[in-house]
């Protein structure tokens, strides 16, 4: 597993190096395993129109609209041309894997993070806990949750049938769930000392538990994400990757969602950002 990349001394936004850092986390999500219905190196998961290879294609052609996004940050723009370069973006992702949706929701998500980034980071130096989710909520709060809708998207489908904020309302809140689930459960997973992938496991499984994930809601309607959650919440309760067994037990669990054809992408989207936010804020 490659190091997430130090970001550069040399100029007020290095726009470039967190866009690297932006790829290299969506990268940091694929290489995670075992991750439950979702695509990873091993297997493709409860999906058969995408595998790592399509990730690896996606992710590689989203970096140069990333860096995009961080000095739009940096430049204060608003999030009407935000959601131009995502839209340029999703263009891109899609041109990339032949019409495959593998990140528009990790563009609109992570890519407000990088624009915040933009605006906030200090080559160098640790943000304070908090800033980057802070600024996205004080800044663009309004104008996401007054953007317009994908009437046919599965997200904003899975959105309006069941009643649930998805991703706009977690954005515009400035991510509590990644906040108070995704970080403290990466940080309770490295205590485990089983590694950096199973902190990752722990952070994926905390959020599967913790979220209403629209794409759960598509795949498997209210029963399929009731059952998701309540899954992952045993796995976590019962001590998370610090069981013995814990690699067999998550492995059991994906198994279990494949089985279901249950994908928790939303989970998916946010541990990659929480592993950005980790490596740009200070632990609490």
């Amino acid at each position: 597993m490659s190091a997430l990349p130090v970001l550069s001394t040399a100029a007020p936004c290095d726009a470039p190096a967190l866009a690297r850092l932006a790829v290299e986390c969506l990268r940091l999500e694929l290489d995670t395993y075992p991750k439950p219905g979702l695509v990873s190196r091993i297997d493709s998961g409860s999906h058969d129109d995408m595998d790592a290879a399509t990730f690896e294609a996606s992710a590689a052609a989203l970096e140069p609209h990333f860096a995009e996004l961080a000095q739009a940050g940096a430049q204060g723009l608003p999030m009407d041309a935000l959601r131009r370069i995502g839209l340029d973006a999703e263009a891109a992702m899609r041109a990339a894997t032949g019409g495959v949706n593998t990140h528009r929701g990790a563009i609109f998500g992570l890519g407000l993070l990088v624009a915040a980034a933009g605006a906030l980071a200090a080559p160098g130096c640790r943000l304070a806990p908090g800033a980057l989710g802070f600024h996205v909520r004080a800044r663009h709060a309004r104008a996401i949750l007054g953007g317009p809708v994908l009437l046919h998207a599965p997200g904003a489908q899975a959105r309006r049938r069941y009643g649930v904020g998805g991703a706009p309302a977690e954005a515009s809140a400035g991510f509590p769930t990644l906040y108070r689930v995704g970080l403290p459960a990466l940080h309770r997973g490295r205590r485990a000392r089983a590694g950096e992938e199973a902190a990752r496991v722990e952070a994926c499984l905390a959020l599967i538990a913790a979220l209403d994930d629209t794409n759960l809601l598509h795949r498997g309607g209210e029963a399929g994400a009731r059952f998701a959650r309540a899954e992952a919440a045993g796995f976590v309760a019962a001590g998370g990757v610090a069981q013995e067994d814990w690699h067999a037990r998550a492995e059991a669990l994906h198994r279990a969602f494949v089985a279901c054809r249950l994908s928790p992408g939303g989970a998916a989207d946010l541990l990659a950002m929480t592993v950005f936010v980790d490596r740009l804020e200070r632990a609490p």
